[in-house]
């Protein structure tokens, strides 16, 4: 059986614990690396756009990735409960342009029974920046 440790109920303590990895695994950059932290059927909002199960979690980061150069994540909590995280974070990313834009907002997850997150919702909005005003 698949886990994904710290396993829910969460604490204050295993919240933090599992928020610190998933910044971690996207600041990887590694589209399979990431995927494996959500289950098989997975549902995402992100955005506008609904992705369903690994293979298009890992096809949406390829393509997310290919697009945005430079990619820095920041995830901080906001609050936990049971099998529920809700964070606040912010990312930098530069288009093959050269523009420079800061995305931030809110992610709600659901964790199933062996700490594999089987709902993210994501609400993002981005800015368009100076590159002497990034600060990740």
């Amino acid at each position: 059986m698949e886990q994904k440790h710290p396993l829910p109920p969460f604490t204050l303590e295993t919240a933090k614990q599992k928020i610190q990895m998933a910044e971690d695994a996207w600041n990887s950059q590694n589209p399979e690396k990431v995927s494996l932290a959500y289950t098989i059927n997975s549902e995402w909002r992100n955005r506008s756009t609904f992705v369903n199960g690994r293979e298009e979690i890992v096809k949406f980061l390829a393509n997310k990735w290919q697009r945005e150069l430079n990619y820095k994540l920041k995830k901080e909590y906001w609050a936990h409960a049971e099998n529920r995280i809700a964070v606040r974070f912010e990312y930098e990313y530069q288009t093959k342009e050269g523009n420079w834009f800061r995305a931030y907002g809110n992610e709600n997850w659901e964790f199933d029974e062996n700490g594999l997150m089987q709902k993210r919702y994501a609400s993002i909005n981005d800015l368009e920046i100076n590159e002497s005003e990034r600060h990740l």
